[in-house]
């Protein structure tokens, strides 16, 4: 399925399945919504909830623009919408990852009317200016230019040490590359919220965020000291890119925290 975000006329690609309040859940950078199923997400929750997964612009099935005007955090938070409307969904439960929570945020203090409850696994509030490189590699703009999505994919293994899921790797294999760059170099000019901006966040949250993956862990604990209705929990010896997977410790938390009353607090 299809929705479009008026704005700019892009088409994002959407699925959804099950019965139930509505979730919708959005992947990370390089990735697609295919993550979500291929972990184990899809079939874990749709036994309770409508499961809406989409396909951020630039990545999956939806359209690539290649100019890095196209990656506004506005037109990015206007395709969720777009999803929402689409489907004739008020407000829905919100599961983010990595980019995907950090688009998130940004409707939080944007449309906390359309969130009943919001997930961010792996997320920030704080512009992520100068951390594309400490999630990734050094030189992945380059490797993009020059070696396409092989190289990075290749690139960012060697760097973590181990190969990349195959489920992530293949979900970055299928991106184009140049449309990659330029949604990565436009993230290197988002600001992010003020933490004092936090403090006015009421809608319930649940943040986590891998022991090894420092910057993320460090900006989820700080945004969970700071709004009313958030906790914080910490996912034990997991990096950036392990956050989601295995997904059976996540959903042990992810779970009860839907179903105690994510409805409330906004």
């Amino acid at each position: 399925m299809d929705a479009v975000n008026d704005t700019d006329g892009v088409r994002i690609s959407y699925e959804k399945t099950g019965e139930g309040p509505p979730i919708v859940l959005v992947h990370g950078s390089g990735l697609s919504r295919a993550i979500w199923r291929g972990l184990g997400y899809v079939k874990a929750l749709k036994d309770q909830y409508q499961v809406v997964s989409l396909d951020l612009r630039g990545h999956g099935r939806s359209d690539k623009p290649q100019d890095e005007s196209s990656y506004g955090m506005g037109l990015v938070t206007g395709d969720v919408l777009a999803v929402l409307d689409a489907e004739g969904i008020e407000a829905a439960h919100y599961f983010g990852y990595s980019f995907g929570a950090r688009v998130g945020f940004s409707l939080l203090a944007n449309q906390p009317d359309r969130m009943l409850s919001f997930i961010s696994a792996g997320g920030t509030y704080s512009s992520p200016a100068g951390q594309i490189e400490s999630l990734f590699f050094p030189g992945y703009d380059a490797a993009l230019t020059t070696g396409g999505m092989p190289e990075f994919v290749s690139r960012w293994g060697d760097a973590n040490g181990h190969d990349i899921d195959p489920q992530t790797a293949a979900a970055f294999l299928a991106n184009d590359a140049l449309a990659l760059r330029a949604y990565f170099r436009s993230s290197e000019t988002e600001p992010g919220l003020p933490e004092s901006l936090l403090a006015t966040l009421t809608t319930r949250s649940l943040l986590l965020a891998g022991s090894e993956d420092r910057l993320r862990c460090e900006d989820s604990q700080r945004a969970a000291s700071l709004m009313p209705e958030a906790q914080f929990h910490l996912l034990p010896g997991r990096d950036h890119g392990r956050t989601l997977h295995p997904p059976g410790p996540l959903l042990k938390l992810v779970r009860p925290f839907l179903e105690s009353g994510g409805s409330s607090g906004h």
